[in-house]
């Protein structure tokens, strides 16, 4: 056992009441099972397949301070942050470090039946860690242990939430901190909803974030779940998210990176229910010594379930991405259709880029194809754009941006996806060094 577990499980024996008396029962029942688990297996080594490109005992090592005595942080978001996306007319949450903010939230905005608060105070033992719990993942059982909080959703049967529902997870602190997020979104039958979650961090301190978030959606439920990392270089992010559909549900799944430290975002969609579908999209935009690692895991447990993946990459100078992706067609899924595909684009030597998409099939009549492609900008084309007077810095801008777009342009959120094609360019010539339009004071 390496010192990266023994001070988590140190923690968590010397304050577990401390940890149980400000959360809830809902919660406190799923910790010490968990723990258990934990404590069991350790964090996950490289020779464990999913985190083969991603070394987790690193990540965790650093002795991080944790606010489980739940102490305000002296911060009012809405004073202190604006978005200015134009046309972005969003329901604005927000969860501070790993606390729901409470205070002055939007009126008379949801629809009947819609709720959006605190999971503490919300959450059901039907729902809370019930996906979560399968995955068999240490650092989802370390999020289990120790978060407190979160955020609840909840759209009932038929309701349609026509605004976008934004939540902005601040990261405050003035030590170095680590904090442990949770997110239960449930649709009933027929219900619809958007949701972009953006992170950002509001000081120059070393932040750990671990995330958890589980999905149900219902039958003939629509989700659109957008998450955009704008943080900075000492940010550590953990994010897995768990999804189930019903019969007939959509999902669009999409995760941007544009600005980080290390992120390690995984994803396990499960498909429930016949003729449901998803698209899965990822952008990621690194330089420097910035680690970017996405690992996907869709399993098709019935027939007549589609499935799309796209993820695309641009790695600059020192950049490290990752990018492992597993299709899973169990027996009985007939008439299934995949399409994984994988692409990259390292703009030095240095830059490096793992891609391993895969598909494992049970079944005999389905469409299923995946492929990956690593490589750097086309000579012929720059040359070509060099021909018409246009610099070879500014070249190479333009055919980054038209390869990242393919990407971006497929979001269903119209002014987010346009106010992200400027921020994609802005981030290529250097002059972005955080979401522009965003105002957070410190």
């Amino acid at each position: 056992m390496m010192a990266s577990e023994q001070q988590y499980i140190d923690l968590y024996e010397q304050a577990r009441q401390m940890i149980h008396q400000h959360s809830s029962n809902v919660m406190n029942a799923e910790r010490d099972a968990a723990f258990g688990r934990f404590r069991a297996k350790g964090f996950p080594t490289r020779k464990v397949e999913r985190y083969k490109y991603t070394d987790m005992q690193a990540v965790f090592a650093p002795d991080y301070g944790l606010n489980l005595n739940r102490l305000q942080i002296p911060v009012d978001p809405y004073k202190a942050f604006r978005c200015d996306v134009p046309n972005l007319s969003t329901s604005l949450y927000f969860v501070v470090n790993d606390m729901f903010y409470s205070k002055a939230l939007p009126k008379g905005h949801l629809p009947e039946g819609v709720v959006i608060g605190s999971l503490k105070d919300l959450a059901t033992t039907r729902y809370y860690n019930q996906l979560a719990s399968k995955g068999n993942d240490a650092v989802t059982d370390l999020n289990t242990m120790l978060a407190q909080d979160g955020l609840y959703v909840y759209v009932p049967r038929g309701v349609k939430v026509d605004r976008a529902i934004q939540v902005i997870n601040i990261l405050r602190s003035d030590v170095d901190l680590m904090v442990n997020r949770r997110v239960l979104i449930v649709l009933e039958e027929g219900a619809e909803l958007k949701m972009l979650f953006c992170d950002h961090a509001a000081d120059d301190k070393n932040f750990l974030a671990t995330q958890v978030i589980e999905a149900y959606v219902g039958e003939n439920a629509s989700l659109d779940l957008y998450c955009l990392e704008e943080t900075h270089y000492k940010n550590v992010r953990v994010s897995n998210v768990y999804i189930d559909q019903q019969a007939n549900s959509r999902v669009n799944h999409n995760v941007i990176t544009l600005h980080n430290g290390v992120t390690r975002n995984k994803l396990d969609l499960t498909f429930s229910g016949e003729g449901a579908e998803c698209q899965c999209y990822g952008c990621v935009i690194a330089d420097k010594q910035q680690h970017v690692d996405n690992n996907t895991l869709i399993t098709h447990r019935v027939p007549h379930c589609t499935s799309n993946e796209l993820y695309k990459y641009v790695l600059d100078d020192k950049a490290v991405g990752a990018f492992a992706g597993r299709v899973l067609v169990e027996h009985g899924a007939q008439k299934t259709a995949s399409q994984m595909t994988n692409q990259n684009l390292t703009a030095t030597r240095e830059a490096r880029m793992y891609t391993q998409p895969m598909l494992e099939i049970y079944a005999d009549d389905v469409k299923c194809a995946h492929g990956s492609t690593v490589g750097q900008l086309n000579d012929a084309a720059l040359f070509y754009m060099r021909q018409r007077g246009i610099s070879l810095a500014e070249a190479k801008l333009l055919l980054q941006n038209a390869f990242i777009n393919e990407v971006i342009d497929k979001m269903q959120l119209a002014p987010l996806r346009d106010r992200l094609h400027h921020l994609v360019e802005k981030r290529f010539r250097g002059e972005l060094n955080k979401c522009e339009g965003c105002k957070l004071c410190k």
